[in-house]
C-alpha cells in the first residue's frame, strides 16, 4: 500500500505550478484528488488525466476563490463525489507588487481575500467533513517572514496573516487529531516567478543554495505533512527557500 491509499485530497489552485505538483505527488502516494481552477480549464483537464493515469480518481471544479459560497460548495462536492475528505491544501494564490503609496484598497482586499479569507472558508468547510488524521496544509511564502524589498505590502501581509490562521486552526482542531501547518516556499520556478525572469538574479543572490526550487520540492514537503510521518506536526511554519531567510 502507498502511504496515502484510501485518502482524498482537495487542492485549491491545483491546475498549475506548485498546486499541480502537489496534486500529482499526492496522487503518486495513493490519494484521490480534487482540484480547483479559475480559468485554466485545459491545464486542469491535463492534471485530472495525469492523476487518472496513476490509477487514482480525480475531479476538477471551477471556482473563483473570491466567491466564498462557491468554494464551500466545491469542498462539499468533492466530498460527495469522492466519498470522503482527508487532506486540504490551500494553494491558490496571486502575486501583487505595489508600494503603500500606489496600492489600492481594492487590490489589498483581493489579495487578502484569496490568500486568507478563502483559506479560512475552505478550512472551515473541510474540517466539518474530516475525521481524525485530517490535514490542513496552506502554502504561504518566505516573504511572510522577511520582506527584502519594497512593493510587498499586500502579498507579505496576507502570507503573514495566513501563518496566524494556521496556528489558530492547529489549536482549534488539535483535539480532533486534525493538524494544520503552513509551508513557506521561497523562489520557485513557476509561471508566476520563472527562474529566468527579470528579477531572478536578485532572488538567487539572497539564497544559501543559489538556485530556484522546483515545484516538486514543495510538493514533497506537503506530502510528508500529509502522510503518517506528519501526524504530530501541527501549528508549524516550514520554510523551504534554499536558505534565503537564513
Amino acid at each position: 500500500m502507498s502511504r496515502l491509499d484510501n485518502k482524498v485530497a482537495f487542492i485549491t489552485g491545483g491546475s498549475r505550478g506548485i498546486g499541480a505538483a502537489i496534486a500529482l505527488k499526492l496522487a503518486e502516494d495513493g490519494a484521490d484528488i480534487a482540484i480547483t481552477f479559475t480559468s485554466a480549464a485545459g491545464k486542469a483537464a491535463e492534471i485530472v488525466g495525469a492523476v487518472e493515469r496513476l490509477g487514482r480518481r480525480a475531479i476538477a471544479i471551477k471556482v473563483d476563490n473570491l466567491d466564498a459560497a462557491a468554494l464551500e460548495a466545491a469542498v462539499n462536492e468533492a466530498h460527495h463525489k469522492l466519498g470522503r475528505l482527508d487532506i486540504l491544501v490551500n494553494s491558490a494564490g496571486v502575486y501583487s507588487m505595489d508600494t503603500v503609496d500606489t496600492l489600492t484598497l481594492e487590490e489589498f482586499d483581493r489579495v487578502m481575500f484569496i490568500h486568507v479569507r478563502a483559506s479560512f472558508v475552505a478550512a472551515k468547510a473541510a474540517a466539518a467533513l474530516m475525521g481524525p488524521g485530517g490535514r490542513v496544509i496552506s502554502i504561504g511564502s518566505n516573504l511572510g517572514e522577511i520582506v527584502p524589498f519594497p512593493g510587498l505590502v499586500a502579498y507579505a501581509t496576507s502570507k503573514a496573516a495566513l501563518t496566524g490562521l494556521t496556528k489558530a486552526l492547529a489549536r482549534d482542531l488539535g483535539s480532533r487529531e486534525i493538524t494544520a501547518n503552513i509551508v513557506q516556499p521561497g523562489s520557485t520556478d513557476t509561471d508566476m516567478n520563472p527562474a529566468n525572469g527579470d528579477h531572478a538574479d536578485g532572488q538567487r543572490a539572497r539564497m544559501a543554495i543559489p538556485r530556484f526550487g522546483q515545484a516538486k520540492d514543495i510538493a514533497g514537503l506537503v506530502a510528508f505533512l500529509a502522510g503518517e510521518e506528519g501526524r504530530f506536526i501541527t501549528g508549524a511554519s516550514l520554510t523551504i527557500d534554499g536558505g534565503a531567510n537564513a
